[in-house]
């Protein structure tokens, strides 16, 4: 399975994750958030970010994960609150997020994308013992954006 993120040059190098917290994770859990397209990561980190600076350079990372079904939970849209999109809804998700985090049964955790209807995203646990082995970055390249998003 290869899933996608986009990520400023000098982060581009190593899968590593900042540890800072998000919807679906606390502060200090390691998570690297990837879309299943393209187009959807590129959307949630223009939705993340205050600014984009189109003159630092952007790497797009194809990343391969080498999973079974028993390597990916999915959290379903009928469990979650109605309010989930909103930032209201963070504590209750990073609870979901974080007992994932922390059980460590599953490599990957699919999600859905508040930002677009009928996709996901996926989040991958960096502590989970079959990260070294499972994922690896398939190939990088430059990512440019187009001032019309921004």
């Amino acid at each position: 399975m290869t899933v996608y993120n986009i990520r400023k040059e000098q982060f581009s190098k190593v899968l590593s994750a900042s540890g800072v917290a998000n919807r679906w994770n606390s502060e200090e859990e390691f998570i690297i958030y990837t879309g299943s397209s393209i187009a959807l990561s590129a959307l949630e980190l223009i939705s993340h970010r205050s600014a984009i600076k189109i003159d630092h350079q952007y790497k797009l990372l194809s990343i391969e994960v080498q999973v079974e079904v028993k390597d990916i939970m999915e959290i379903k849209l009928s469990a979650l609150p109605s309010n989930w999109k909103s930032v209201i809804a963070y504590p209750e998700l990073q609870k979901l997020g974080s007992n994932w985090y922390q059980n460590r049964k599953s490599l990957l955790l699919k999600v859905p994308s508040a930002l677009v209807q009928n996709e996901f995203n996926y989040l991958i646990n960096t502590k989970h013992p079959d990260f070294a082995q499972k994922v690896s970055i398939k190939s990088t390249e430059n990512f440019e954006w187009h001032n019309r998003l921004l």
